[in-house]
């Protein structure tokens, strides 16, 4: 994926904004007398069987109804096919009235940690016989519609392989990044260059002033670039320098923290404010709000604008069955939307406030939005925590100087910047924080743009040119400061990359080494700061939660040629900023030639199944070493070669030598037995009372499948030594075989869980029907209560399951509760449900809860049939919960009825609680989700 500019350089330079909420495409054609950014119209469909090329493509991607197709309306004129989905005008403006085939914000959920960016899981709120699509397909989807229009129009220069420059905002994280690369492959475009929007805003800028603007900036100053699209809100400072040649040079100094924060907060917040007053009390259908989010859109657009009108209409179909003659409506006033948008989101706010830190209202899609509202607030924070950062060595502010936190020069970029209204009100809330005595009249220069929705877009084809050493270059060195923990107390880190590395340089740690095991698991810990850009390369700095993000870890294991070399090996590690913008790291053997490249553990980045969590295991303390020892000699003295000591009373030795029953156990002893237990897996082929033991013990050892540094290799370990490989066929053996897996469910892959459930599926349909038709027999489900019980928490534990397997999970369940052969099961078969109709997964990511037509459909059914112990008040708090996701929330109706079944229960008042107004479960209730007790500091988020 090399980004080096050759001597053949392709003839075109194409810069591509994929932007949340509208994309475009710009280029230079190099061979041409004079070169110039020109804007390249994409051709789309603007409405059925109409096709026109326009200059910007709406990001958002329809799935067309099997009715829609069939008669070319949405055939393209490069292709004699029609495509099975539509992206740009028509996606956009047709799509807001059938949002469940409707993907937005393909860009937002892209830098969202919170879900598997890989996995299909868009439209959010889809209708059930929709496809699903990751956001990096869905990313993927967008460029390969431009590569189309291009190869059609270029047919001698196809996209892939020209020059291109794509565009992303400058806080995405390093995932981020990799995925926006990985989208481009897919998409066909191996070989792209990336760029930071605010720095391409810029780039923009200085094309469109080719001629003066030298005489507009001069050396010394301070630009402040802020870039509010539709997504996210990037902040970026810039430094006027003078060159050694006397040449104005630019310098991008800062970069701000990533903030879910654009028009689509403004949208949501004008559909809440509009809510109440068409729903009264109540809430819109999901389908009724979708179309009030979208008709917000236009709302804001409209009223915020240039001669906007006194107010304008808006309408909501009817609910349920009601598509005619029940639609709703209202009116708003221009000066109700100024008063919801420019007070809510550009508030005049004081220099030193901070944002609010409370999670943000907004649940909606499931994004994570910034906390707090106020534009203004992360303004603030981001100029004053770069107070100093920008000036150079030679400069320093003087007690005379003005606040160097003030900027000199502003440029606004993004959507949002349309509306005059909001730009003047930003111009507002600066002048009022840099005014003084002895400037009462300060303001910045505002430098102007006029094509908003193209400067990204033509600043990254700018860009590719200065890559040919062609116009001003900005120099934009790493912005923030990357370190690798190590260990102490308090836990410290050393410096690995340094802000203001400039793409294509090393970084080494020479001073720096690391004893590290071979064939052994390891992690490296990551920090990233936006704020200390000071630290040099080595330098061990304590870890400032404060001013230090953790990323995701790098974890691996030095594999060799030698498949026996074991023992340590000292080595030291570097670090690349790559030319298109992304981080390699590798360690190199300190005394030999042996060299390993290291990558960010994306999995737990953008696969959840190693899931999010608070947890103290790491600071938990380890036990001293002689009651280690006795641990190690109980364990070997039941299975190891030589051991005679019976199996029944293992668990009893252990909390004797110990002197701690099982259940204060700390995490990091428990990773030690299940290592110990392991290494003596031969000794489970005794007896079936030893292999149900050494079953019980692993498992409970490395509950729940994560919380430690390398769990996730622990468990694909287990996996591997184990899977399909029960030895002993007996039926204690068996359940134990089914707990284990329980308990460890959280670390296994969506894969590795389907793989558990698959052979259960055919046995529990089997058994299903000769239960509810009396036709067939029971086959294998026919199981001892115990071991039926433990199959049954199994299945309810594997949240990475199908939608379509957990719902089918979900009615067989709810058929069998009634049989009076299930009785001695039902308290199973309730947690069960519970755990698969659970509005908060327990591990899983957002995208994997059951839609709510399906829990509200078993929720009634399950109340009626009285079952009010214990399990079943915790399936119904479960399935009833409250998330403030109207995507996810069953309606106000059936959750009332469910809070007067827990009360008409005696079920406890926190259960109640949790479905009236939500909260987070406390540790027995988490206790109780996940079916038995969890290590002691590990708590579910």
């Amino acid at each position: 994926m090399s980004a080096d500019v050759s001597s053949t350089s392709p003839r075109y330079v194409v810069g591509i904004d994929l932007g949340t909420t509208n994309s475009a495409v710009t280029y230079v054609d190099t061979e041409a007398a004079a070169w110039r950014v020109r804007t390249f119209a994409v051709p789309q469909v603007v409405a059925p069987g109409e096709v026109e090329a326009r200059e910007t493509i709406p990001s958002f991607h329809y799935q067309p109804a099997a009715e829609e197709l069939g008669h070319g309306a949405m055939r393209l004129p490069w292709s004699d096919q029609e495509p099975g989905h539509v992206v740009g005008f028509f996606a956009r403006d047709h799509g807001t009235m059938v949002p469940g085939r409707l993907i937005t914000s393909a860009k937002s959920w892209l830098c969202h940690s919170g879900v598997d960016r890989t996995a299909d899981l868009l439209p959010w709120q889809g209708a059930a016989e929709v496809e699903r699509l990751s956001p990096v397909e869905v990313s993927g989807r967008y460029l390969a519609h431009v590569r189309d229009a291009w190869n059609a129009r270029f047919p001698g220069h196809p996209l892939a392989e020209q020059d291109l420059v794509v565009t992303l905002p400058a806080s995405f994280d390093e995932v981020a990044r990799e995925l926006t690369v990985k989208a481009a492959a897919r998409a066909g475009l191996p070989r792209v260059v990336l760029i930071e929007e605010p720095q391409a805003a810029f780039y923009a800028w200085i094309d469109a002033h080719a001629d003066d603007w030298h005489e507009l900036v001069t050396p010394g100053q301070k630009i402040l670039v802020c870039d509010i699209g539709g997504g996210t809100s990037d902040f970026t400072l810039i430094r006027v320098r003078r060159g050694d040649d006397e040449k104005v040079q630019f310098h991008r100094v800062a970069v701000g923290d990533h903030l879910i924060l654009g028009g689509d907060n403004l949208d949501l917040a004008l559909a809440r404010h509009l809510e109440g007053r068409l729903a009264g009390d109540g809430r819109l259908e999901p389908r009724q709000w979708a179309v009030l989010v979208r008709s917000c859109r236009q709302v804001k657009e409209t009223l915020l604008g240039d001669d906007a009108p006194d107010s304008f209409t808006v309408n909501v179909p009817g609910a349920g069955s009601r598509l005619i003659g029940g639609g709703l409506q209202c009116e708003v006033t221009k000066q109700e939307v100024q008063d919801v948008l420019i007070e809510g989101f550009f508030p005049n706010v004081g220099l030193e406030e901070k944002p609010a830190v409370r999670q943000s209202g907004f649940q909606e899609f499931g994004l994570p939005f910034a906390p707090d509202a106020a534009v203004t607030r992360y303004l603030a924070a981001f100029l004053t925590a770069h107070r100093h950062v920008a000036l150079d060595e030679s400069e320093a502010a003087s007690p005379d100087d003005h606040d160097p936190a003030r900027p000199d020069v502003v440029l606004l970029n993004g959507g949002l910047f349309a509306s005059e209204s909001l730009r003047r009100r930003l111009l507002e809330v600066l002048c009022g924080w840099f005014r003084g005595e002895d400037a009462p009249d300060w303001q910045p220069l505002l430098l102007d743009y006029q094509r908003l929705d193209l400067a990204v877009a033509r600043g990254a084809a700018y860009y590719g040119m200065v890559r040919r050493g062609k116009g001003v270059r900005i120099a934009a060195g790493l912005a923030r400061t990357y370190y690798v923990g190590v260990h102490g107390d308090p836990p410290e880190a050393v410096c690995m990359v340094p802000a203001e590395v400039e793409p294509g340089h090393d970084v080494d740690m020479s001073g720096r080494r690391f004893d590290l095991l071979i064939s052994e698991p390891v992690e490296f810990p990551l920090f990233v700061s936006s704020t200390r850009l000071t630290d040099r390369p080595g330098e061990l700095v304590a870890v400032d939660p404060q001013q230090m993000t953790p990323l995701p870890p790098i974890r691996t294991v030095l594999k060799t040629r030698k498949k026996s070399e074991s023992g340590r090996v000292s080595v030291e590690l570097h670090a690349r900023l790559t030319e298109i913008g992304t981080l390699d790291l590798w360690c190199s053997e300190s005394e030999g030639r042996r060299s390993w490249r290291l990558q960010f553990d994306v999995r737990s980045a953008t696969q959840t199944d190693v899931a999010a969590h608070e947890s103290a295991a790491e600071a938990e303390g380890v036990v001293d070493e002689a009651a280690w020892e006795a641990c190690r000699e109980a364990i070997e003295t039941t299975f190891g070669e030589q051991g005679t000591k019976q199996p029944q009373r293992l668990v009893k030795r252990l909390a004797r030598a110990l002197g701690s029953s099982r259940n204060r156990w700390p995490t990091s002893l428990l990773r030690r037995m299940w290592e110990a237990l392991m290494e003596v897996e031969p000794g489970r082929r005794r007896s079936p009372l030893h292999e149900a033991r050494w079953l019980n013990l692993l498992g409970f050892s490395l509950r729940p499948g994560y919380g430690l540094a390398v769990d996730d290799w622990r468990v694909a370990e287990t996996w591997r030594t184990l899977l399909g490989k029960l030895v002993h066929p007996a039926s204690m053996c068996r359940t134990e075989w089914w707990i284990l897996w329980r308990r460890i469910a959280a670390g296994l892959a969506g894969g590795q869980q389907q793989a558990l459930a698959d052979p259960l599926m055919g046995p529990l349909r089997k058994f299903h029907r000769q239960l509810t038709t009396g036709s067939g027999g029971g086959g294998e489900m026919n199981l001892p209560s115990h071991e039926s019980a433990e199959v049954w928490r199994l299945l309810g534990s594997l949240e990475l399951l199908s939608g379509t397997t957990k719902i089918e999970l979900g009615g067989i369940i709810l058929d069998l509760m009634p049989k009076r052969k299930m009785e001695p099961v039902r308290p199973a078969l309730a947690w069960a449900l519970g755990r698969i109709g659970a509005r908060l997964p327990f591990h899983g990511p957002l995208n994997t809860v059951v839609p709510i037509d399906a829990v509200s459909r078993w929720l009634p059914k399950f109340m009626e049939l009285r079952y009010d112990e214990s399990p079943g008040q915790l399936a119904v708090m479960q399935m009833a919960r409250m998330t403030d996701d109207r995507y996810r929330d069953i309606p106000p109706k059936l959750r009332a009825k469910a809070i007067r079944w827990l009360d008409h229960g005696d079920a406890p008042g926190h259960f109640i609680e949790l479905v009236r107004d939500g909260g987070r479960l406390d540790s027995e209730e988490q206790s109780l989700v996940f079916g038995e007790s969890l290590p002691a500091g590990l708590r579910i988020v």
